[in-house]
């Protein structure tokens, strides 16, 4: 029986054609301290597999846990198939997707 790698696996499907979702968090961009930032994918991988079928509610729970943690000001958007320019304060910013295509963008601004 042969034993095929992650990375092989992945290359065989692709070449198969089948799409390939990615059940882990994946990190875009982020500027937070190593802290901050595994409390926040912590938390937003919580927040969208307790609200899946609601992007608002899985929002509004990270925004809070955020502000009680890290204090006031956060903002949070999550959704599939957006853009976005933003201002934020530095070393405050985690773009990452979750569950294939869905997209968490979490900053801070006062």
């Amino acid at each position: 029986m042969e034993v095929m790698t992650e990375a092989a696996e992945t290359k065989k499907e692709e070449a198969d054609g089948k799409k390939v979702v990615h059940t882990y968090p994946l990190v875009r961009h982020c500027d937070m301290v190593e802290e901050m930032k595994t409390e926040a994918m912590e938390l937003c991988v919580t927040a969208c597999e307790k609200h899946a079928a609601n992007n608002e509610n899985a929002a509004r729970m990270i925004k809070e846990a955020m502000d009680r943690k890290f204090g006031p000001s956060w903002h949070v958007v999550v959704g599939e198939g957006y853009g976005f320019e933003i201002s934020y304060e530095c070393r405050h910013l985690l773009y990452m997707f979750f569950g294939g295509n869905m997209a968490i963008c979490t900053w801070k601004c006062s």
